[in-house]
């Protein structure tokens, strides 16, 4: 039954990760993004295949596959800053360990890394440019 309990906890925090990701494209929708609900639909799922084609391209600095490992270790492992059974903010700090460790990769991997492993729209690559504070060139 502690599978059972594991898998619980890691579908909640990834229902979390998601509500949260969808919030910060509504936000940004707001502030004149193109993006769309479509595409925030889309975001969890492009991010997760982003970072596995990251994670195997051996032409990365080291330490961006660094960055990416020890986000799965963090994420895999059942301590963590917070403790999963704290309501809400449990699963926060795995929200923001999330974002700062994606901000970091993005910003050290490339542009030209992102745009090249990038499976999804252009809306959406505009959305995490803006998340990872990726200035438009």
């Amino acid at each position: 039954m502690a599978w059972l309990t594991w898998v619980a906890s890691a579908a909640a925090g990834l229902a979390l990760v998601y509500g949260l990701l969808l919030a910060l494209l509504w936000c940004a929708a707001r502030r004149g993004s193109r993006a769309t609900f479509r595409d925030a639909l889309r975001l969890l799922p492009d991010l997760v295949r982003l970072v596995r084609r990251l994670a195997g391209d051996a032409s990365l600095p080291r330490g961006v596959r660094v960055r990416l490992g020890l986000l799965l270790l963090y994420l895999a492992s059942p301590i963590d800053l917070v403790p999963d059974f704290i309501p809400v903010l449990g699963y926060a700090d795995d929200a923001v360990i999330v974002a700062i460790a994606l901000r970091s990769v993005a910003r050290h991997a490339g542009r030209e890394a992102i745009e090249r492993h990038w499976p999804g729209t252009a809306e959406g690559l505009e959305l995490l440019y803006q998340l990872a504070g990726l200035n438009k060139s």
